[in-house]
């Protein structure tokens, strides 16, 4: 993925991750078009950000995804990267249903849609981008957000396919899988010393993204615990090691 010169949306940009690396696409020269469903938040960022763009979505309404699509690619034609960022994190005792059905609507619905939508646009365009976000917990579940997890892991199973259907196109697939963050996805994180610092896995994040050749998958060191648990054979350690440590 070339860093600079790009018309990039980043959903849930209004704030965590989403707002962090939307400043830095923002200070490397890129147009970036935040999208979120807090309109204060988003114009919170862009008034930071002379030249940026707003525009609100719910990943969680079907059709609302149909209509942004058009309003974005007709407001900036030269869009060529969308990055599908926004999501809810919501912990669950046993099965509830409501939490578990807007999780899934948000976190996975919400990103295929919208990639579905875009995608003719993203593949009549000389070189675009995909940028999925999924998380350590797609390769090591926590059961306190059992659905979290398990739309994580199903984003970073539709990377994989995605990547390899799209490989003779225009279209590159690239999924970042941060550690536990430093944000407020959830209560608590942004204060929570065991999380990773939202500073250093930008930082991290934007130097594995500028290497050339490009990665398929951004996986920051501290996300390795998790996302490497199985290729290292240590998946039943780590998982009742993560598990324990948040019961």
């Amino acid at each position: 993925m070339q860093i600079t010169g790009n018309t990039i949306l980043i959903t849930g940009g209004g704030s965590g991750i989403g707002a962090a690396l939307a400043h830095e696409f923002h200070a490397a020269g890129n147009q970036v078009i935040v999208a979120g469903r807090r309109q204060a938040a988003l114009d919170a960022v862009v008034a930071e950000h002379p030249g940026m763009a707003a525009m609100t979505l719910d990943m969680a309404d079907a059709a609302g995804i149909v209509a942004f699509a058009q309003e974005v690619v007709a407001k900036f034609p030269a869009l060529n990267a969308v990055l599908l960022n926004a999501g809810i994190m919501v912990a669950e005792k046993e099965i509830e249903l409501p939490t578990a059905e807007a999780t899934v609507a948000t976190n996975l619905l919400g990103p295929i849609r919208l990639a579905h939508a875009l995608l003719p646009h993203l593949k009549a365009q000389a070189a675009s981008t995909v940028l999925t976000v999924s998380s350590g917990l797609a390769f090591v579940p926590l059961a306190a957000t059992p659905t979290y997890s398990a739309t994580k892991a199903a984003i970073h199973s539709w990377s994989l396919s995605m990547r390899e259907q799209l490989r003779d196109t225009s279209v590159e697939v690239i999924e970042i899988a941060p550690p536990g963050v430093q944000t407020d996805l959830m209560p608590g994180h942004a204060e929570n010393a065991e999380m990773m610092p939202l500073d250093a896995f930008i930082a991290e994040t934007m130097a594995l993204l500028r290497q050339q050749p490009a990665l398929p998958e951004i996986h920051v060191e501290r996300v390795k615990f998790l996302s490497e648990a199985t290729r290292r054979g240590e998946f039943d350690q780590v998982f009742a090691m993560l598990n324990r440590q948040h019961r």
